[in-house]
Formats: structure tokens, sequence, C-alpha cells
């Protein structure tokens, strides 16, 4: 899989190449790049952003710079899903981290105060992501998240076994993982539920099942 990522802070990225998921699948399952918009913008002294018309605060990212900047890399052919990081988009859940991951490329678009002009959203992009519906300081942060989230079900990013025992695995039919605990069995008078003590497995995984967090 290639994850390419777009940004105005490229070493905002640097940290995951040294850890896993990503750390582990780099090189082999995983080519990762990543390209800032000031080295390919069409505009003079690094410009990327401009205000919107109709007037308001803030700046937003242009049309232009993008689309000089995917042209560059990609020489005008688009093949693959694009993906903008919005808190206007599509949400980021377990199912969509699935979809992503069986790509075999991915291109991750961010922005200052993940403010895009809208031609970005209608015309360059495949797809509109969000983590949640709130403003952040820059893109990057949900596109860690995303990439991160995809790049653990990768073979070889985990442990064997840890992608389908983890939080929303199909064993758990869309809910978060159910309750753990670890020694001391019995902390200031907190102590672990009896049954996972028992050592009979099919009772804990009864326990379990009927444990499992609901998704809010």
């Amino acid at each position: 899989m290639r994850i390419d990522v777009f940004t105005l802070v490229p070493n905002a990225f640097e940290w995951l190449r040294e850890r896993r998921p990503v750390a582990a699948v780099l090189g082999n399952e995983l080519e990762l790049r990543v390209f800032n918009y000031r080295e390919t913008t069409p505009l003079g002294a690094g410009q990327v952003d401009d205000q919107p018309y109709g007037g308001g605060p803030g700046m937003v990212l242009r049309v232009d710079v993008v689309a000089a900047a995917l042209d560059t890399a990609y020489g005008g052919a688009l093949e693959h899903r694009i993906v903008a990081l919005s808190p206007g988009g599509r949400q980021l859940d377990q199912p969509l981290v699935e979809e992503l991951a069986d790509e075999p490329a991915l291109t991750l678009l961010s922005a200052r105060f993940e403010g895009f002009d809208q031609r970005i959203l209608d015309h360059l992009c495949t797809d509109v992501v969000s983590i949640g519906p709130y403003v952040l300081s820059g893109g990057e942060i949900p596109a860690l998240a995303l990439i991160d989230s995809v790049v653990r079900r990768l073979p070889g990013a985990l442990s064997e076994g840890s992608v389908e025992a983890e939080s929303f695995s199909d064993a758990f039919e869309g809910g978060l993982e159910h309750p753990h605990y670890t020694r001391p069995a019995d902390f200031r008078g907190w102590r672990v539920p009896e049954i996972l003590l028992s050592g009979d497995h099919r009772r804990i995984e009864q326990w379990r099942l009927g444990h499992v967090r609901s998704v809010q």
C-alpha cells in the first residue's frame, strides 16, 4: 500500500516512521510519502492560502495550490482515492478504515484549520473524511489518526492475532471492547470480577460478549 500525504507541516509525520504499526511495515507492505504544498505552489513567496470570497475570518487552502501539488506528484493521472480531512466529511469509523485499508493507494490532503476551497472537495477529491464535528489547528491530526488506523490493518503491522481480537472486530458486532483488568486482583477494595479469575474460558468469553461497550 502507498499513502501520500500533502501538508504544510511535513515533519508532523516523521514520528510515525519510528513506531508501530508504521515502522513494522514501512518499506515492505507500506510506502509513506509526504509532500509540502509550498514546494509546488504556483504563487510567490510560498503562498498557499487566501481569504475567502465574500469575506469572513480566516484563510483557506487555494484550489490552484492543491491542483499544482497533485499534478506534480501524479502528472494529472488521479486513479486512486484522494481523501481530504475536514470536519464536515464522512465520519471515520471502523468500516471506513477497513474499506480504505483494502485500497492499493491513498492520498490524504490536510489544510490549516481544515479549511479548503470548496472546489478542492468537489473536483479534486473522491472522499472527505472527518474524525469529528470540530475544527482542529490542522488536518495533520486527523491524517495521523487515519494513517494509524488503516496501517494497523496491514499484514505484519501488529503481532499475530491482535487485529482480529481488538476493538470493533466482527466478534463484537460494532461495539467497543469489553472492560479489561490486570493485576493486582484486589486494589483498594476494587476487585476484578470473579469470573475472570475462574479459568473457565467459555464463561469468560460469554461475560466479555455481554459487557461490550456500545458505540455512542
